[in-house]
């Protein structure tokens, strides 16, 4: 059993979910997602949104850190560099 954790959401549970239909991005979606499952307390601990998403803990962390650090602009950031190198391939 994974410990518990504390995370303070600041948007509502219907402004994820309508920014949660609007997305275009897969990865985006899956952090919108993890946002929509804590603030409606469908989800408690890190290790279930693991499973639910496919993803290691460790990614769970890192998203729930950038959110901390950078809120919702911050853990939906698209790094330049990535839309660089994909438009050259």
């Amino acid at each position: 059993m994974s410990r518990p954790f504390k995370i303070e959401i600041v948007e509502s549970e219907e402004e994820l979910k309508k920014r949660l239909q609007t997305v275009n991005l897969g990865n985006q979606k899956e952090k919108l997602q993890m946002l929509w499952w804590l603030k409606s307390g469908q989800v408690k601990e890190q290790q279930e949104i693991g499973k639910r998403l496919a993803r290691d803990t460790s990614t769970v962390t890192r998203w729930l850190q950038k959110y901390r650090a950078g809120g919702l602009s911050g853990l939906l950031e698209i790094k330049k560099a990535l839309l660089c190198k994909t438009e050259n391939q």
